[in-house]
């Protein structure tokens, strides 16, 4: 970050960055008032292409340690991939066969899972591909996904929320050279990486970590790892392609000026029409691009926000802190001319969606996550067990899963391996914003939420995938299980 300016918590509430968050009980209860550096420009992080070696396209990455500055006459310990903080945005294309090096040089064993990815179980990077430091892991597959913006994380038992937290994280965009939609798509211009995190500094600078099992949430956002950026917008159509990567924080998207937004793709692939919106929900691992249109609107400016005050469904138990019960700027977008490259129109049509076929289903199952007092949490009563295999589904067939949320918090529930489709969410068709592919879908308080997904291309029975709560803390203390495709 270049050519920061400082400003102290008290002057954070004043520019409409957000509020305070003393009362918070996610967090620490001894917080110092600290003076943050405002991030002046938005981080972009590194496009990262690899190299053709082979017929493959290959990538390296070390997750190291390192440094920021996000507190004024303090350095604050991060880590990153390839650099101090997050990582670069890899960019590879349907069809390719791919190697990605990871090396890790943390000081302590983690993992790399490539969100979202359709991928063999072995090449997944979930709890059981651990990397010890000093050591290398190879990720070797095949592109198979549809063209969207997915994300890459450790997923270390009972250390990912931390591990995510100090700064293991970045975004993965696929590409299709047979799409012929007009979209922006020049990264960094009008095709725009948004990592949204909410982080909490200790007295002496640190990344402040509180491991609360509920969720960690916290008072300071970064958007790809600056506090409250501001973003120089072209004025024509931009794509922003938005990545919740906080540890729990639900945020309720949208412009100060309550203009309209169209939504064009989900987590795994653009919807069939762009969908118009002036509010986008978007609980943590969930993804979704958005076009804003700022065509004929240079020298004007306007703020992304969270209208978080606006949420309902959500338990008043999780609502606690003040950022849950107010609106917040995330970044704040300044308006200039228009590039030269521009696209100034929306196409009617994005795709094709090819729908499953719910008469072809070969197994229902229900899912009910749960929270007991005392002890992990757990799904279908059970909490995570490395040694045990939770279900066993076969290959080339379409399975129906219920999600039941038997507990009083929001649970956002991700499928390793697999795409799906909402059926449902109690009884009712979901939004059309929800009528895409999904690996992550909020099911709220109290909520059942039903889905189809297909198994297809990778069997092994004994080499699990996960599903879990995606909220970390939650993943951390229990909640997520095992599966294996059997041929």
């Amino acid at each position: 970050m270049n050519n920061n300016i400082p400003i102290s918590r008290r002057s954070f509430v004043a520019i409409g960055v957000g509020v305070t968050c003393s009362n918070c009980s996610f967090n620490s209860t001894n917080k110092k008032s600290l003076n943050v550096i405002q991030a002046n420009e938005l981080p972009i992080p590194e496009l990262l292409r690899g190299e053709s070696v082979n017929g493959k396209q290959q990538y390296n990455l070390t997750m190291q340690q390192g440094s920021m500055d996000f507190v004024i006459g303090k350095k604050t310990k991060t880590l990153g991939y390839n650099g101090n903080f997050l990582g670069p945005t890899l960019l590879m294309y349907k069809g390719e066969n791919v190697e990605i090096n990871v090396h890790n040089e943390l000081g302590e064993a983690s993992t790399t899972h490539w969100h979202g990815l359709h991928l063999p179980p072995e090449m997944d990077g979930g709890p059981l591909q651990k990397i010890e430091h000093g050591q290398s892991w190879l990720a070797s597959f095949l592109i198979k996904n549809e063209a969207a913006t997915y994300w890459y994380h450790p997923h270390l038992l009972h250390k990912t929320g931390e591990q995510v937290y100090k700064g293991l994280a970045g975004l993965l965009i696929i590409k299709d050279t047979k799409n012929s939609v007009k979209l922006p798509e020049q990264y960094a211009v009008d095709d725009i990486p948004i990592i949204v995190q909410d982080r909490e500094f200790d007295d002496d600078g640190s990344l402040y970590y509180s491991g609360d099992k509920l969720g960690v949430k916290a008072e300071h956002i970064l958007v790809n790892g600056g506090i409250v950026p501001n973003f120089t917008a072209p004025a024509q159509l931009i794509r922003f392609r938005i990545l919740n990567a906080s540890n729990a924080r639900i945020y309720n998207f949208g412009f100060s000026d309550q203009r309209q937004f169209h939504q064009i793709a989900t987590d795994g692939g653009l919807l069939e029409n762009p969908v118009v919106l002036t509010r986008l929900k978007l609980s943590p691992g969930e993804r979704a691009e958005i076009i804003l249109d700022l065509n004929q609107q240079e020298n004007t400016q306007l703020s992304f926000m969270s209208f978080s005050s606006e949420m309902k469904n959500i338990n008043p138990f999780w609502n606690k802190d003040a950022m849950d019960k107010n609106d917040f700027t995330v970044m704040t977008i300044k308006v200039v001319a228009a590039t030269a490259q521009a696209i100034t129109s929306l196409p009617e049509k994005l795709s094709d969606i090819h729908f499953l076929d719910e008469t072809k289903v070969k197994e229902t199952r229900i899912l009910k996550m749960k929270m007991p007092m005392f002890g992990a949490m757990t799904i279908n009563g059970e909490s995570m067990d490395m040694d045990r295999i939770d279900i066993r589904v076969k290959l080339n067939t379409s399975e129906i899963w219920e999600i039941v949320n038997d507990t009083d918090l929001p649970h956002p529930f991700h499928i390793h391996a697999v795409q799906f489709q909402i059926i449902k969410r109690d009884g009712i068709k979901p939004a059309k914003n929800e009528r895409g592919w999904k690996d992550v879908v909020l099911v709220a308080p109290g909520e059942s939420v039903s889905f189809i997904t297909h198994f297809s291309d990778y069997a092994n029975p004994t080499i699990p995938y996960m599903y879990h709560c995606h909220i970390l803390e939650h993943e951390d203390n229990g909640m997520m299980g095992q599966f294996v495709i059997d041929a």
